[in-house]
């Protein structure tokens, strides 16, 4: 093992290794804090190689499991294992979702010595029958404040029910609040707490400034290209938002501009989840628009800055999200683009790491108003999506739903309709005259005029004419109308 670490060119443990390997050697419970790009991983790895020197796994009951809240994190893991253990003859099975179950039962028949996985994955085979969890030796939840705040509660308390008491648990997280702690403890026997930093601290490598902004996206996206196009150190990026539509949204504004760019979010299939990851990685993308599945434990040392697109509502994610920069005592930066709205969430950041993160350019009361027009992305839709007559038509339309008087005069706050310029309108007398005209030119007995839909008989029509019943009665009765139907008040029912 000693000689694997050499290899892969460390020499000195960082903090968090050297207080949590002796404590894990001994079969310790062990509760690790550190911020995040410390190197918490390898403090459960490296003891878990020299712990699992001796013995052998059997067909399907796994020696160790380890916990990740993401497919990508547990990934990571398995790839350590896999650079440390380059020596050993370990058999390392991966359980993530997005992979074919087959392949899985086919690395746990052979017995696996470490289990890396995530909850819901592991809980499917062991319902198939395809594992028995009395084997465990060592259970470790990594991000454990993260696995505890997503839900997993209930997947964990299960998953403890399966492994025998006696097994030995190591928590390992960047932050630990006072209420996840609660329930760590009900996982950890007299366990060893490891805190080389304040819980929910930021690495002092990383330059942190916050960006005012007007709360419209388009608005935000326009500060954003701003922002981005300003760094003249920008290597490569990770931009978060806080929901998977803005992460598609974003994306493919900033294709549009552009930029190199990919995305990444839960609701991608694993491949494109994969190949995304590893194309940003290698050099192929500068810029990856995510959603908080990329803010927990990814190993990507060199990214030079993260811009968050939205406030985390969660402050410890804020910890975690620029975390992603500035590792491995490299410097990097970090900018939050915040409007009026956000107020409340930057307070609960800057009492969690506490400090005051500076503004770049004045703060959001120093915001001028709202100006429509500024950004040239405007919210409508595109020429491939419409033709200049439906442009037209599109113009008129918002003429007409302004707020009118009785007059026919425009009021004056109805200069802007849905993002469309629309100029304001003068008197329409005339107009009104020259329509009242052609209506009375219209043949009143038109056969199309008889029909109880109106003309123009598409499906939005005849959703507003729905309660139209001037018809002829419906040929399903006949002239036999049921007895029921006419009690008084029936029509209620």
């Amino acid at each position: 093992m000693l000689s694997a670490v050499t290899d892969a060119g460390y020499t000195i443990p960082t903090p968090i290794q050297a207080g949590a390997i002796p404590f894990a050697l001994e079969r310790r419970d062990i509760c690790g804090i550190a911020q995040t790009g410390t190197g918490k991983t390898a403090s459960f790895v490296l003891p878990m190689l020299s712990l699992l020197e001796k013995g052998r796994a059997r067909a399907r009951m796994p020696r160790t499991l380890i916990l990740e809240p993401t497919r990508e994190l547990a990934a990571q893991v398995a790839e350590n294992f896999e650079k440390y253990g380059k020596n050993h003859r370990l058999n390392v099975a991966l359980l993530i979702g997005g992979v074919s179950f087959e392949d899985q039962d086919r690395k746990l028949e052979r017995g696996a010595d470490v289990l890396i996985c995530t909850p819901g994955r592991l809980l499917d085979h062991f319902e198939r029958g395809k594992l028995l969890m009395s084997g465990v030796e060592i259970l470790v939840i990594d991000e454990a404040d993260r696995m505890l705040d997503m839900g997993f509660i209930p997947d964990i308390e299960r998953i403890a029910k399966m492994i025998p008491f006696t097994r030995q648990t190591l928590f390992f997280s960047a932050t630990m609040p006072a209420e996840i702690q609660k329930l760590a403890d009900r996982f950890l026997q007299n366990p060893e707490r490891i805190e080389v930093a304040k819980p929910a601290s930021a690495a002092a490598t990383v330059t942190q400034r916050f960006v005012a902004s007007h709360g419209k996206d388009y608005e935000k996206r326009a500060v954003l290209r701003e922002l981005v196009r300003a760094q003249t150190e920008l290597k490569n990026a990770i931009i978060f938002c806080n929901r998977k539509k803005d992460v598609a949204d974003l994306f493919r504004s900033l294709e549009r501009h552009g930029f190199s760019v990919g995305a990444l979010h839960g609701d991608m299939d694993q491949r494109s989840r994969t190949m995304t990851l590893q194309s940003f990685r290698d050099g192929n993308l500068q810029l990856l628009v995510a959603s908080d599945v990329a803010a927990r434990g990814l190993d990507i040392p060199d990214v030079s800055h993260v811009f968050n697109f939205d406030v985390p509502i969660h402050s410890e994610d804020y910890v975690h999200r620029i975390g992603r920069t500035g590792r491995a005592g490299r410097s990097g930066a970090s900018f939050t683009l915040v409007t009026k709205r956000d107020t409340k969430f930057v307070d609960a950041i800057e009492k969690l790491i506490g400090q005051k993160v500076e503004w770049l350019s004045g703060d959001v009361s120093s915001l001028p108003p709202a100006e429509e027009g500024a950004d040239s992305e405007r919210p409508r839709r595109n020429s491939r999506e419409r033709g200049a007559k439906g442009e037209r038509g599109e113009r008129d339309r918002g003429r007409g739903r302004g707020n009118r008087s009785a007059t026919g005069h425009k009021s004056d706050n109805d200069i802007q309709d849905n993002g469309v310029d629309v100029i304001q309108a003068a008197p329409v007398k005339a107009d009104i005259v020259k329509n009242e005209r052609k209506a009375e030119q219209k043949p009143q007995n038109n056969a199309r005029n008889s029909r109880p839909y109106p003309a123009n008989d598409d499906s939005r029509d005849r959703r507003r004419h729905r309660d139209h019943d001037d018809g002829p009665t419906p040929v399903g009765f006949g002239d036999d109308i049921p007895a029921f139907m006419l009690i008084a008040g029936s029509a209620k029912l």
